[in-house]
């Protein structure tokens, strides 16, 4: 199944909730940013429509709240609703009180708008780190079946270093499973490098993500390819102060290499719902635990009951 089956994600969220633009854009003002929510969103859809394609959408609460007829559009045209949490707030930022109340709220506003049941998440910015693992708990405990948050390399601002880099099944500390299916990455020249998604996308040539794409599938493993719909809009506005050049260049760099790219990934890959893949592999993934050493929980992890692939 893993040899030809890939996994298209969206993170639905506005261009101006984005963590690199956030020294520029106060959290106080986006009820009164004009919307560009529907341009990139309808841009992926009938894409999507013309290739026959369904993806998953990990979708904020906020969005579900104030444009539910967004999200029900995407859920009526056949694909999948997931969770982004609230308001793109990282995980790293919040207790697990708040990550609690914040992850309940979101899961009501998206079933409100769709009716459907909400068994998938993804933290906004990559945000569950080895510091704060504890999410994935909280995550199995509020009904989430699987999460997609993980990038497996050592990451400045995210990222679980040594973390399997295809699906697991996780068990937790209370007890509880969760599947996670990790951001895609490539051994290049020794180095661990992030592939296949947002800016990543972007910033690497197509045929290096299409190499990394089709070396992980010989592995044996799927690749779960991410993109925003503001990465499908390439007019959307640029902010002046108050934004690092690094962030500014990183939000805006080679915006229209996104449709093209998209377009060659729906061409050379198979692509399905991460909930459907979910439902065809759980039974079949290895099964890891946090290890807990000196009473603390830790990021290295060990194998149960059968080998890593």
């Amino acid at each position: 199944m893993f040899m030809t089956t890939n996994i298209l994600t969206f993170d639905v969220e506005e261009w101006f909730q984005v963590y690199n633009l956030s020294g520029a854009i106060s959290r106080a003002d986006w009820d009164n940013i004009p919307s560009r929510l529907e341009i990139g969103t309808q841009r992926f859809l009938d894409l999507l429509d013309e290739s026959d394609c369904k993806a998953t959408c990990f979708i904020l609460g906020w969005v579900a709240r104030k444009y539910p007829q967004v999200v029900k559009n995407i859920a009526d045209r056949g694909h999948e609703i997931g969770c982004h949490g609230w308001d793109h707030k990282p995980v790293f930022d919040m207790t697990e009180g708040e990550f609690r109340s914040e992850t309940e709220d979101a899961v009501k506003a998206l079933s409100d708008a769709t009716g459907a049941e909400i068994i998938g998440y993804r933290a906004s910015n990559f945000s569950i780190t080895g510091s704060n693992l504890w999410a994935l708990d909280i995550l199995a405990e509020c009904g989430f079946r699987y999460d997609s948050s993980i990038h497996p390399f050592g990451g400045r601002r995210y990222g679980v270093a040594g973390f399997p880099r295809g699906p697991v099944r996780l068990k937790l500390p209370s007890g509880r499973e969760i599947v996670e299916f990790p951001l895609p990455t490539a051994h290049v020249f020794g180095c661990v490098l992030p592939v296949a998604g947002g800016g990543y996308l972007r910033f690497w040539h197509y045929r290096l993500t299409k190499w990394a794409i089709g070396k992980l599938n010989r592995s044996n493993l799927p690749a779960v390819v991410y993109i925003h719909p503001w990465e499908l809009d390439p007019e959307h506005p640029r902010v002046g102060r108050g934004v690092s050049p690094i962030r500014k260049w990183m939000h805006y760099y080679n915006l229209r290499s996104t449709e093209p790219k998209l377009k060659k990934l729906l061409k050379d890959f198979s692509f399905e719902k991460m909930g459907a893949l979910y439902e065809t592999i759980t039974g079949a993934l290895p099964v890891y635990e946090f290890a807990v050493e000196n009473g603390r929980q830790t990021v290295r992890l060990v194998t149960t009951d059968r080998e890593s692939t």
